[in-house]
């Protein structure tokens, strides 16, 4: 099963849908509530970094046999320094996004925290593609 969402660019009225949308599916197909939450705070984290700082892009999800697969990609300014940006704490968000209530420097460490693989592809100018497993 293989679902597609599109990811708004600062749009924080409909972030986290997608998540929220995917995290249905999964119960619905009757799947341990511990893998569930994993995915779930996975996919949310990686979902408000495309909000914030890839300016939107595409999330495709997908449930296959052992695993599920989360791609986010964007077109946003890339990350600067991966490893850097993996440190907890770390952020680059606004004044006005941490305002908001976002931006504490979570969302990357939270993401390798929860899934059971997680890779970085950036470039800086081009975007940043996001792809976190969670394997069943």
């Amino acid at each position: 099963m293989v679902l597609q969402y599109q990811i708004p660019g600062n749009d924080f009225s409909s972030a986290g849908e997608a998540s929220s949308n995917f995290k249905t599916v999964l119960k619905k197909l009757g799947l341990p509530s511990q893998t569930i939450r994993r995915v779930a705070i996975a996919m949310y984290e990686a979902e408000i970094n495309t909000v914030i700082h890839g300016g939107g892009g595409e999330c495709k999800a997908e449930v296959n046999g052992d695993r599920i697969r989360i791609t986010f990609c964007d077109h946003g300014p890339g990350i600067q320094d991966v490893n850097l940006a993996m440190q907890a704490g770390y952020s680059t968000a606004s004044e006005k996004i941490r305002e908001l209530g976002f931006g504490a420097g979570m969302g990357l460490p939270n993401i390798q925290k929860y899934a059971d693989d997680l890779q970085i592809d950036t470039e800086i100018g081009k975007g940043t593609t996001l792809v976190l497993t969670v394997n069943l």
